[in-house]
């Protein structure tokens, strides 16, 4: 699989991805040859890029649930592109209670961890799909820490209006990716200020949930040098916590033309070594909402030997059940005897941030009756 800008498209290429227009309507299948009306189509959409097969690679297995997760964030993200465009311009944008309402429908009453997938990103859609990305697991994070509707509207309202300030960014900066100056930096959170100014002049006119705007106002101006933010309630402190580590998880792991993302696990580790920035309690909350180590993942190992997760740890994602391949033997991490001496040093991934053995795949290390049998055993003795 690969990423392929859309100027470099070329016809009888396959997609790898599905194409849904604005509305969520399929309009391409997965491994449809492109021809020269779908490469019009995707100019038209202005997308800035598709992925596309190998020419003899085989069609990647994909769940539903994926597929509805990839299908919603394209109509979130065009939803959101005229949301954030019209304030830019001044403008009252209609749909943005609606579509906060529809994230917290689908994602901040789920009961079960997600995979977490990210398209490719560059300058010119990264606020967008990085928007979405964040107000997705802000849904998700207050679902778990069981924070009421009222609090999940205000964080998923901010998540989204807190990205109007790097479209104020220089298209300079913005399209540095990671080797910023601290001239740069001042130049970002000037922006950011600026978004923050003119979504408060349109305060009244937006009828936003009551503290959005406060938690805006407070996440902006926590990393100003110039400007001190507002003392927080105890909520709106939380809320700023949680919205501090989505932005942080998403911009360190999201596809990125400019730069190579890290795994979600070399992601998590930075969080948890920061934890005078962010929060424990969210991060813990965070590493349940989406699957960090799923069944199926091919991880590396500090023993530089390479193994699969073949079931997760749901306390605890860096001690999970592994087969490794060295000897094609379980070992269970979560046995203090065993992690001693045998840690997950990162995770493999394809392009697409996706684990690199599905489910289907995974079931033949079921196949053995012995095999069965062990891991059961290590599953009641745990």
């Amino acid at each position: 699989m690969q990423f392929i800008r859309s100027e470099n498209l070329v016809p009888n290429m396959r997609l790898a991805k599905p194409i849904y227009n604005k509305s969520g309507v399929l309009l391409y299948e997965r491994d449809s040859k492109i021809t020269p009306s779908i490469i019009k189509s995707i100019s038209n959409f202005g997308l800035i890029g598709i992925y596309v097969l190998e020419p003899a690679e085989p069609l990647p297995p994909i769940t539903e649930e994926d597929l509805e997760f990839e299908k919603n964030q394209t109509i979130f993200v065009f939803t959101y592109k005229e949301i954030l465009d019209n304030l830019k311009k001044g403008k009252i944008p209609g749909k943005l209670n609606s579509l906060v309402e529809l994230v917290i429908k689908e994602y901040g009453t789920l009961n079960h961890p997600i995979n977490f997938i990210q398209n490719m990103r560059a300058p010119d859609d990264y606020v967008y799909k990085h928007g979405v990305s964040v107000a997705i697991l802000c849904a998700l994070i207050t679902k778990y820490l069981k924070l009421d509707y009222r609090h999940q509207k205000n964080l998923v309202t901010a998540a989204f209006l807190t990205n109007l300030g790097y479209l104020f960014i220089p298209d300079n900066i913005s399209k540095k990716g990671t080797w910023l100056s601290e001239s740069d930096k001042d130049s970002i959170q000037l922006a950011m200020e600026k978004g923050l100014s003119t979504l408060k002049q349109k305060d009244k006119l937006l009828v936003l949930p009551p503290d959005s705007i406060d938690l805006v106002e407070y996440y902006v101006l926590s990393t100003s040098k110039n400007k001190n933010a507002p003392r927080p309630s105890k909520m709106i402190e939380h809320l700023s916590n949680i919205l501090r580590a989505a932005n942080t998880f998403d911009q360190l792991t999201a596809m990125n033309i400019n730069h190579s993302p890290l795994s979600d696990i070399t992601a998590m580790k930075f969080l948890y070594t920061e934890q005078k920035k962010y929060s424990k309690k969210v991060i813990d909350a965070l590493s349940k909402v989406i699957h960090i180590m799923p069944r199926g993942a091919s991880i590396d190992l500090t023993t530089g030997d390479s193994a699969i997760v073949i079931d997760e740890n749901s306390d605890n994602f860096m001690k999970p059940i592994i087969l490794r391949l060295i000897d094609n033997k379980i070992y269970d991490l979560s046995d203090p005897k065993t992690y001693r001496y045998i840690q997950i040093y990162d995770t493999m991934k394809t392009m697409d941030n996706r684990i690199r053995i599905d489910n289907d795949t995974l079931k033949q290390f079921h196949s053995d009756p012995l095999l069965i049998s062990t891991l059961n055993k290590f599953k009641r003795s745990s």
